[in-house]
């Protein structure tokens, strides 16, 4: 089961432990009693790993079966016993679903936020519907007839190297495309750091706020959220600066970015927004490399333990590249489609992409082959 007792109770106080919802089942049914459904999603685990990280020591890891998970949590010592019922809890939390505008957002199956980007710059689409809100509009809604659930719009690049736009612009940009979209089917996200396109993409018709600064770039931002009353993405990014991607390097990028992110939700909480309107986002690209990336995407489900709803959003970024050849931007497809099956299937709720239709078709079949699991005879 891997660190014995005796250790865990020899660690000292500022010792910080970590869970990650493991052992995955197709058919919780056969196994009635050994398993626990993941938040409200498709997923459930059978086990728990467990780290425990303290200063200037070993890191302590195993194993522990759900069935003996709460004799084990409960010999833990004090500090350790707390958070590891607090950890487990927001695993196992039920999200609420989120009223966003005509659209309800449910967490009990996984969404496609598509990428709508009103730029001249962005990595991927710049310049594809920039100065022509008629023919974004019609991408727009496109997307949600082929199954987005979700249209994130941005008139700010924030790739590596971007220049910023001034707020004017941004808004110029973005706000006739919202309004033109407002009633398309899908809920639409303003993709913003500022504050006053924020106030001014809700007026359009926006609904949720998708922020890479989470709150931070702005110290207008965290007010305007609260007071609209709309739901936030609040994601990982090294600096809230002008370039998010400045960054002094990670000791270990799992773990400090879920303190970063655990400590983030606790701030914006404390400053009176409501809990249930946050989803988390780890920011894959954003002053991370190569391996930094993979670690994430191979730990997604460590992420859950934060008790909030999850973002990823890996399409067509360049780590595709660097593991494909250097593919270029528009041959990524099949790269970003394996993030967004490996994300799903890690329990994350929406994942954000360029590509619409095949990735909702690649989260039909695994729908599909969820359903066939959990409907299986006994």
């Amino acid at each position: 089961m891997g660190a014995s007792l005796e250790e865990l109770e020899a660690c000292g106080a500022d010792a910080r432990l970590y869970l990650k919802p493991v052992g995955l089942v197709d058919s919780p049914q056969w196994h009635e009693d050994k398993n626990q459904i993941l938040n409200n999603s498709l997923i459930w685990f059978s086990q728990i790993e467990y780290q425990v990280i303290e200063a200037g020591k070993p890191n302590l890891r195993g194993l522990v079966n759900l069935t003996q998970w709460p004799e084990w949590s409960a010999a833990l010592p004090e500090p350790l016993a707390v958070r590891a019922a607090a950890l487990f809890g927001n695993m196992t939390r039920h999200h609420e679903p989120l009223q966003c505008g005509e659209r309800i957002i449910r967490f009990d199956q996984p969404h496609v936020m598509g990428i709508l980007n009103i730029t001249p710059d962005s990595f991927s689409d710049g310049g594809k519907h920039q100065d022509d809100p008629d023919k974004a509009a019609e991408a727009g809604l496109a997307m949600a007839a082929s199954g987005a659930s979700i249209l994130d719009i941005g008139g700010e690049s924030t790739r590596p190297g971007a220049e910023p736009v001034w707020e004017g612009d941004e808004i110029k940009r973005v706000v006739p495309v919202i309004e033109r979209l407002a009633h398309c089917g899908a809920a639409i996200s303003i993709d913003t750091r500022k504050a006053a396109v924020m106030e001014a993409a809700i007026a359009a018709g926006a609904e949720l706020i998708n922020d890479v600064s989470a709150l931070l770039h702005d110290q207008r931002s965290l007010e305007v959220a609260g007071v609209s009353g709309r739901p936030v993405v609040l994601m990982h990014a090294p600096s809230s600066g002008k370039n998010p991607h400045k960054s002094d390097g990670y000791g270990n990028i799992v773990t400090d970015t879920l303190d970063w992110l655990e400590q983030r939700i606790a701030d914006v909480v404390a400053a009176g927004f409501e809990r249930e309107k946050i989803i988390i986002d780890p920011g894959l690209g954003f002053g991370k490399s190569l391996a930094d990336n993979l670690a994430l995407m191979n730990n997604i489900a460590m992420f859950h333990t934060l008790g909030q709803p999850l973002l990823i959003g890996a399409s067509r970024k360049r780590m595709i590249g660097a593991l494909s050849k250097e593919a270029p931007v528009d041959q990524r497809l099949g790269g970003s489609i394996a993030f967004a099956h490996h994300a799903i299937q890690q329990g994350s709720q929406i994942v954000r992409v360029h590509d619409v239709p095949e990735t909702v078709q690649a989260l039909q079949i695994w729908r599909g082959m969820r359903d066939a699991g959990l409907t299986a005879p006994v």
